[in-house]
């Protein structure tokens, strides 16, 4: 069998190598013909039973300078009334897949171990709504949340944020946004294997990996910037590595697997906000794929990871550490 220089499949961890080997998912045949089939794929996969213990409840964005309204969802823990900090997330998928639905089970855990609100918006995706829609609905989400904040029992000064893949990317994106519009604050940013940059020129975003090989990555990116792809016009609230300033941004954790396509540009990413004096703590999983904490979270690096991750999260909510 011949094995292509840049093929990275045999440094999977073994553990998480069996998963991969199970699952149909095959995004190398990412394209405008087959984006639906995928879309559909993605939100039929099975997710875990919710408890009873996290309220759910669906909001409307309102409409805006005649974009449309959007689909918020709030979770908050039942057993508390009080005023808490709050969690905003924005759900990966590629910037073309993907639902705020798919972020039900991640709360329905945080919720209950921190104590915390957490928001979860449905922004529009690419191909049908390029760039700037996404990001701009990213923002008016977290507007939303802050001029909400009392109704729905957020400390407006305890609002962080956070995404994983292309809702990583966003984050870093609304976080640089956000300070440059002076309006509203974020307490943290939680940037799980962040997809921050288009230009695609770094080693490892050449490397066939398994998950969101450099085909899918090349058309998500497309999708979302069109011809712009690439070129030196590229906003940084589009590619949030394109930012020639990250100083005065919030507290970071960036995490990713070592044979993530994205590990170059967010080990970089990562180094470059701790230059510019924000607080940044960076963890790299060896033989972590992309999404290998839910595709194998049992796995002895996911529940690393899942740990490292909730420890740095509880520091931030002032929660204890999780057991």
């Amino acid at each position: 069998m011949t094995t292509k220089p840049n093929d990275r499949h045999a440094s999977v961890d073994p553990e998480i190598a069996v998963i991969l080997a199970q699952s149909p998912l095959d995004l190398s045949t990412l394209n405008d013909e087959s984006l639906p089939v995928h879309r559909t794929g993605l939100m039929s996969t099975p997710r875990p039973e919710l408890s009873d213990r996290v309220e759910r409840i669906d909001h409307q964005v309102p409409e805006k300078d005649g974009e449309p309204a959007l689909a918020i969802r709030v979770h908050r823990p039942k057993e508390i009334d009080e005023t808490r900090g709050c969690l905003y997330w924005i759900h990966g998928g590629g910037l073309v897949m993907g639902s705020y639905e798919m972020e039900d089970a991640r709360f329905d855990r945080w919720c209950q171990l921190f104590g915390i609100v957490g928001v979860a918006i449905e922004y529009r995706l690419a191909p049908e709504t390029p760039y700037p829609g996404p990001i701009e609905d990213c923002y008016r989400g977290l507007a939303w949340v802050h001029e909400n904040a009392g109704e729905l029992g957020i400390d407006p000064e305890r609002i962080g944020i956070g995404g994983a893949s292309a809702g990583g990317g966003l984050a870093a994106s609304l976080a640089l946004l956000a300070r440059d519009r002076g309006k509203y604050d974020i307490a943290y940013q939680l940037l799980i294997y962040p997809m921050l940059d288009d230009r695609q020129c770094t080693p490892s975003s050449t490397w066939e990996v398994p998950v969101w090989p450099p085909s899918a990555n090349h058309y998500g990116w497309t999708a979302y910037l069109g011809e712009a792809k690439g070129s030196p016009d590229v906003s940084p609230y589009a590619s949030a590595a394109r930012a020639e300033n990250l100083a005065n941004l919030p507290p970071a954790l960036v995490t990713v697997g070592s044979v993530d396509g994205f590990v170059d540009e967010d080990i970089d990413f990562a180094l470059r906000l701790n230059q510019a004096g924000v607080a940044t703590e960076l963890h790299v999983y060896p033989g972590g794929p992309h999404g290998f904490d839910s595709m194998a979270p049992n796995s002895f690096v996911s529940v690393r990871a899942r740990r490292d991750m909730e420890e740095w999260l509880g520091h931030q909510v002032g929660a204890d550490k999780p057991t």
